[in-house]
């Protein structure tokens, strides 16, 4: 998600439209109410947002220096036309970029990646289990294929790739992909679109590349071996000895919905150690 920031309310809300028209989650924060919303979202949100975007702010030395204290996300300067002086003095605040009108969101997009593989966040493109993903709003290549996604499935492609050394909630992905302050839709919708994900990658690997927990969330399969591997080096317990040490470590089946109700088997076992 990026932040725009700009004293004029129409600019601003013109900048969230193109990103939205690109499928990239975009808020507007007023200026004058920077530092008092800056404080109030948790450190998890933050973590949430890509880059901030400033265009005319009064207070940009102010503002500046209150996001560099706090968070790394790229921090571009916004300007109307190409001036020396005000891109020297950008850069002299901290600001990691300076664009000029006229310019695409694609273009932010690509310098915001350049800007966070210089500084060691992301790199230019990850490849797992036949799957090579970019961070520049290209689509992915599967087994040697470019694969059209829907720009939101892109997404969500992006953000399990990100999230490789954990597994990664449906919250947190709504909240990349939507945007943390988005109340007009419910993040179930993300239900659907990692289920049509996973046919689009299944029809091109041949498997489901996916793994999923109940209550723990979204992993892909290249990454979720570390669990695996992890778990049969672990020491042994009072679960995995005596009478049940032979018991299958998981007797439910995989299931694209990980919040979902209880399951028939999840009864049957339950009627084995609580016979009512």
């Amino acid at each position: 998600m990026f932040v725009v920031l700009d004293d004029r309310s129409t600019v601003a809300g013109g900048y969230v439209a193109c990103f939205e028209r690109e499928g990239i989650a975009a808020t507007a924060v007023d200026p004058s109410e920077f530092f008092e919303w800056f404080e109030l979202i948790n450190d998890s949100d933050v973590a949430v947002i890509e880059g901030f975007l400033l265009g005319t702010v009064s207070a940009r030395r102010q503002i500046s220096a209150r996001i560099r204290s706090r968070c790394r996300a790229p921090l571009i300067g916004l300007i109307e036309a190409r001036a020396l002086s005000e891109t020297l003095e950008l850069f002299s605040l901290g600001f990691d970029d300076v664009l000029a009108k006229p310019f695409h969101v694609r273009e932010i997009l690509a310098r915001s990646g350049a800007i966070r593989r210089r500084m060691q966040i992301t790199d230019e493109c990850v490849d797992v289990g036949g799957i090579r993903i970019f961070f520049d709003g290209r689509d992915p290549i599967v087994n040697g294929d470019v694969l059209p996604l829907p720009r939101r499935e892109r997404r969500i492609l992006e953000c399990l790739v990100l999230s490789r050394n954990t597994r990664i909630t449906k919250t947190q992905i709504f909240n990349r992909v939507y945007g943390i302050f988005n109340d007009e839709i419910h993040e179930n919708v993300i239900e659907s679109h990692i289920s049509r994900l996973r046919k689009r990658l299944k029809q091109k690997l041949g498997y489901d590349p996916i793994d999923s927990q109940r209550f723990l969330g979204y992993r892909l399969k290249d990454f979720a071996i570390d669990e695996v591997l992890q778990t049969a080096h672990a020491p042994p317990t009072s679960l995995t000895q005596g009478p049940d040490a032979l018991m299958p470590p998981s007797i439910m089946r995989d299931e694209e919905n990980i919040d979902g109700s209880l399951r028939s088997n999840d009864y049957e076992r339950l009627g084995n150690v609580c016979p009512v």
